[in-house]
């Protein structure tokens, strides 16, 4: 006999300035994602604000966080966290941590999807992710676009401090709370 999936289904609205301000309602973003058996696949639907793409062509890249992209942290029970970024041109990239910025690795999406519809994007992603990370605890989202002085940083649950820094786990959401 088969034996039967476990499928958890989350959402999150990314609608607040990082610090916990409320974000203008046309820059709001949304990430749904699913734990399915050690299995994430994410979908992001968020407005185009047609800031200019990365250099180099669709796949993964390596400071995408100062391009228009949005994100999702998964921290672990053992405090090891996921970091997926995602952004309208089909670029991505995914990190694993075992400890605040301590990257232990990169992984790669088994599919991987965008599209840039008008005013707004989606986007599609599955992975796996190692097993040393799970079971997931907790989460949070984030959102970036614009550029200099103008640059906007949005947050599913607000992260303090002088700047944005969205490697702080003890803000992140229980994902029993998302149920």
């Amino acid at each position: 006999m088969k034996e039967k999936k476990t499928r958890k289904a989350y959402r999150l609205d990314v609608g607040r300035n990082w610090d916990g301000g409320a974000a203008l309602p046309d820059e709001r973003a949304r990430i749904a994602f699913w734990l399915d058996d050690g299995e994430i696949a994410v979908h992001v639907e968020a407005p185009f604000h047609d800031d200019p793409a990365p250099s180099g062509p669709a796949g993964e890249k390596e400071g995408l966080w100062s391009h228009e992209v949005v994100e999702l942290f998964l921290l672990g029970k053992n405090g090891r966290y996921l970091e997926i970024e995602l952004g309208p041109h089909g670029h991505h990239l995914i990190l694993s941590l075992h400890g605040i910025r301590q990257t232990s690795g990169r992984l790669a999406p088994a599919h991987c999807t965008t599209r840039i519809d008008g005013l707004r994007w989606r986007g599609f992603m599955k992975l796996k992710p190692d097993t040393a990370l799970l079971p997931f605890t907790h989460v949070n989202g984030y959102a970036m676009h614009g550029e200099g002085k103008s640059r906007r940083y949005l947050a599913a649950s607000p992260v303090p401090g002088e700047h944005p820094d969205f490697h702080q786990p003890a803000r992140f959401i229980p994902l029993e709370a998302l149920t």
